[in-house]
């Protein structure tokens, strides 16, 4: 079978054009209705000559921006979404450094956008008829390039290709056995690797895709219902979110009946919260899926209740999706090599130094293998924080910090959250006369939420071990418990 994410779509469109695929509030569109609009789009992009290029598309997430990226994958070329909640300098980088050849949205340009000239209004897409002979695609072709944090300081680019997202979604498709009387439910942002699981596997089985109202996520109790009434079956989202339902979503008077499994990736799920949801929900199988962004899921682990014990960690499991895995010896740390690893990483505006698809991909975790034969996570080797599902490397943060006219010196750590797992924290030196308060404003508009210090600790110097460098240990502490200088705490 033809490694091209559409085609298992279109058969579905073709074989059952009146059944639903989307769903946005009172909203719906068909697998027919999809098919012909992503035509129509990807008519538009061919008269433009964007084969093969990159696309960043600048939508919200829901079924507008579901049918710019399948019109832009069947004219072979990739997709790279933008989360227009990001600040604006974000956004600048991610396009100065990917150089898209168009930026898609809805309605005139946005003021961050500082190359008007490639703003393309998807409305002057739709204005044509449907193309009705698509290019071949080559199963190398670069399908998806997601900007994750960098530890250089700035965002960078993972390109994934047709055969690894491919290979992933077909992968869980056939073991969560998604078929076309599945409901799905969708948060993930198109950024987030989840979202291929949630477009890709389901679509390409006959389900129908539902997306969450945003403004469910900050009230459990209500999510839950809505879980209820849409009838949802399956789920792929984080564990900080399944832990806020877990504790306040009133699943005692919500049961939700018709799901069926739960799956989480992104972060460690806190032992305890696990235990109360698979409590409170005892007819969900749940699954523990692991891997980073340039490998998807590499790692997969069925939820055993029978070992479920609070304060210890559950296994990442075993390989998915054809993986191979080795554990280097000295450092422990977690090799992967697979059909689902990315083609390399984008940045100036091309693939730099492709990995061959006999390369092993260093993830920077370390693990080690149970009495079971099972992978488990024991953490970082590096600095990279997992804050609500996101990759936060706290390189990044401490650019943009001293970047601040306030600012001598800084140093970010995490320092663990009950809700999510991990939260960057800062501890910096000022400048005379300057205060937190200087810094706090101009630092909301540069990084993103998920990535702004949750708490910041002032200090006269920072603590340095004998070879001169940063003693993040002890920072971590004192971020931790307190510190007798200023602090100021964020907003959650």
């Amino acid at each position: 079978m033809p490694m091209n994410l559409l085609v298992d779509f279109f058969q579905q469109s073709r074989k059952n054009p009146e059944r639903i695929a989307l769903t946005q509030e009172q909203r719906q569109l068909s697998y027919g209705e999809l098919a012909r609009q992503a035509k129509q789009i990807a008519a538009g992009l061919l008269q433009r000559n964007t084969t093969g290029c990159c696309l960043a598309i600048a939508q919200e997430r829901g079924i507008d921006a579901v049918i710019t990226v399948f019109g832009i994958l069947a004219t072979g070329a990739s997709y790279l979404p933008l989360d227009s909640r990001n600040p604006a300098n974000r956004l600048q980088q991610i396009v100065a450094d990917a150089r898209p050849k168009y930026i898609i949205g809805t309605g005139p340009c946005p003021d961050w956008l500082e190359t008007p000239e490639k703003w393309l209004d998807v409305q002057q897409l739709k204005n044509g008829p449907s193309a009705e002979r698509l290019p071949e695609i080559d199963p190398e072709a670069i399908a998806a390039i997601l900007y994750t944090s960098g530890s250089s300081g700035v965002p960078k680019g993972v390109a994934l290709s047709h055969r690894a997202m491919c290979n992933f979604s077909r992968w869980a498709a056939q073991t969560f056995t998604v078929g076309a009387g599945d409901r799905i439910a969708s948060l993930s942002p198109l950024h987030f690797d989840l979202s291929v699981f949630d477009l890709f596997s389901s679509l390409s089985q006959g389900a129908s895709v539902h997306f969450i109202p945003d403004r469910l996520t900050m009230a459990p109790s209500r999510l839950t219902a809505w879980l209820s009434e849409k009838v949802i079956s399956i789920w792929y989202t984080v564990p900080s979110l399944l832990s806020f339902i877990a504790l306040k979503g009133a699943l005692q008077t919500t049961p939700l009946a018709n799901l069926e499994k739960i799956l989480f990736a992104g972060e460690v799920f806190p032992t305890a919260h696990l235990i109360k949801l698979a409590g409170q929900l005892p007819h969900v199988q749940f699954y523990n899926l692991y891997g980073p962004t340039e490998t998807n899921v590499c790692c997969w682990w069925p939820v055993d209740r029978s070992r479920l014990q609070d304060n210890v960690a559950i296994p990442i499991g075993l390989p998915a999706c054809g993986a191979e895995l080795k554990i280097q010896e000295q450092t422990g740390e977690l090799l992967v090599k697979g059909a689902n690893n990315f083609s390399g990483y984008w940045q100036q505006g091309r693939l730099q130094a492709p990995q061959s698809a006999n390369a092993w991909y260093r993830t920077g975790d370390r693990v080690s293998l149970d009495q079971h034969g099972e992978y488990c996570y024991h953490g970082r080797l590096d600095r990279m924080l997992k804050c609500s599902g996101y990759r936060v490397e706290p390189a990044e943060i401490e650019a943009v910090i001293e970047q601040c006219p306030e600012v001598e010196r800084c140093a970010v750590t995490g320092i663990s959250d009950t809700a999510s797992g991990q939260r960057p924290a800062a501890a910096v030196v000022l400048k005379e006369g300057a205060g937190l308060v200087d810094i706090s404003t101009t630092l909301r508009k540069k990084l993103p939420a998920y990535m702004y210090p949750c708490r910041f600790l002032t200090m006269k110097k920072l603590p340095l071990l004998s070879n001169g460098k940063i003693d993040y240990q002890t920072l971590k502490k004192l971020l931790t418990k307190g510190y007798r200088g200023q602090v100021l705490q964020s907003r959650k």
